[in-house]
């Protein structure tokens, strides 16, 4: 009877915080094949302009990685209206922000700016899907900011090589392989025209996605979109989309990176469904069981009562394909990377051969819940998610229904994939240890 109350306490609360938090948003397509999407909200005078283009590092050519996130830097360097080193300045000084993101399957851009600038917004954006300046000078500048950010970001990190190390070992045939930075190698051979080819083939309104949150006066804005995008040829070149699938892994691969590190560090990594799946969602509940916040199971029994860890993580890494779930921790003092790996086991194991409890399922779904309503309690969160929504599953109204999708995932089905996908059969594990230690 209990567990019935809880239930329907669960579902009440559930329709209720939805009603409360739907998000209304109105979708179209121009002519040209861009996708709009547009969420009226009132609440505060800004404004957030994105557009996601569906390309990232899996859609490089195998000689020429890193194009994708090389992009994401170049396409600030001006364009045939805006002057080199202009772009963020003209943001900046109206009162906005703005920033870029690559990853495996997409690369983002936005500007977050005060209401009555939406308009230029628009036009910066219309600007860089059609006008951007690819230049030898602009070419050779960023890549030094990107040789520069590789050094921060793995050269100098403390076992910042984690991701690559980890998907070249876990993928031999699909080109998550290689990760968004790529090979410095790479760029360093590229020539222009292979910069021009690319942003011909790729940035181009059928390969885009405007998705625009904010105060704005709907009729005013589709009159601007329409301005600023309508015009736009529709891209022709053939597109790169990979169709390759993974080979089931059937045997574990372990190896050693020494790194520039005091303390050991183990990392795993075991090979996940694509996200959207059904599976997805109960791996992604498992790992928050396993890690996400103080209470958590990982964190309460390796760090806090035996002390092995200074710090343990799980998540999963969501991916248009099928990918990977992640584990890590780094060793307390004294204590020995084997150790560590067996205790992470340990927490794994229990999770394969029990039932979480009622109590613990519950408290999950709160904080997914949570999770949720923070993360579309901004405009350009909204912005964000309803893009991705419809890019990777083909529905922005999931912003409104995902959670439904988590709602679904019983605790045996979290059980089930714990043992499905969390095998040692299925995984990557690597020991991180000081370079003083190699041989």
């Amino acid at each position: 009877m209990k567990r019935f109350l809880m239930s329907v306490a669960l579902c009440v609360s559930l329709i209720s915080i939805q009603a409360q938090n739907k998000i209304e948003f109105e979708q179209y397509k121009l002519k040209n094949g861009l996708n709009v999407i547009l969420h009226e909200d009132h609440s505060t005078p800004i404004v957030a302009v994105t557009v996601l283009y569906h390309v990232g590092s899996k859609n490089e050519d195998p000689e020429r990685t890193g194009f994708a996130h090389f992009f994401e830097h170049l396409l600030f360097e001006g364009s045939e209206n805006i002057e080199r080193g202009e772009y963020m300045k003209l943001v900046q000084s109206n009162g906005g922000i703005l920033n870029a993101n690559t990853s495996f399957d997409r690369t983002f851009y936005f500007e977050i700016l005060p209401s009555n600038q939406l308009e230029l917004g628009l036009w910066l954006e219309s600007e860089r899907m059609l006008h951007s300046k690819i230049d030898e000078t602009g070419v050779e500048t960023q890549r030094e900011v990107v040789k520069e950010e590789y050094r921060q970001r793995y050269d100098n990190q403390p076992y910042g090589t984690f991701l690559p190390e980890m998907f070249k070992r876990a993928f031999t045939e699909h080109p998550y392989q290689w990760v968004p930075i790529g090979s410095l190698e790479h760029l360093n051979a590229a020539k222009i025209d292979e910069f021009r080819e690319f942003y011909k083939t790729y940035y181009v309104p059928n390969n885009a996605t405007l998705s625009i949150a904010g105060d704005f006066n709907k009729a005013e804005l589709k009159k601007w979109i329409d301005k600023y995008f309508s015009d736009i040829p529709v891209g022709t070149k053939e597109m790169n989309r990979p169709k390759v699938v993974e080979p089931i892994k059937h045997e574990e691969i372990r190896d050693t990176v020494y790194d520039n590190i005091q303390l050991p560090g183990v990392m795993m990594g075991y090979h996940t469904p694509a996200q959207g799946s059904a599976d997805s969602y109960a791996v992604s509940m498992l790992a928050q069981i396993l890690s996400q916040g103080k209470s958590s199971r990982m964190q309460k029994s390796i760090v806090d009562e035996q002390q092995k860890a200074l710090f343990v993580g799980a998540f999963p890494f969501p991916t248009e394909d099928p990918g990977m779930a992640l584990m890590f921790g780094i060793t307390n003092m004294g204590v020995s990377i084997d150790e560590l790996e067996a205790s992470i086991d340990k927490e794994v194991e229990k999770v394969q051969t029990e039932l979480i409890s009622e109590e613990e399922f519950q408290k999950l779904k709160n904080q997914i819940e949570n999770d949720m309503i923070s993360q579309n309690s901004k405009v350009e969160g909204i912005a964000e998610s309803l893009a991705n929504y419809f890019v990777y599953y083909g529905d922005a109204n999931l912003i409104n229904t995902e959670i439904d999708r988590y709602m679904k995932v019983t605790r045996e089905d979290i059980k089930r994939v714990a043992n499905e996908y969390f095998r040692k059969d299925n995984r990557v594990v690597l020991h991180y240890l000081p370079k003083s230690e190699q041989k």
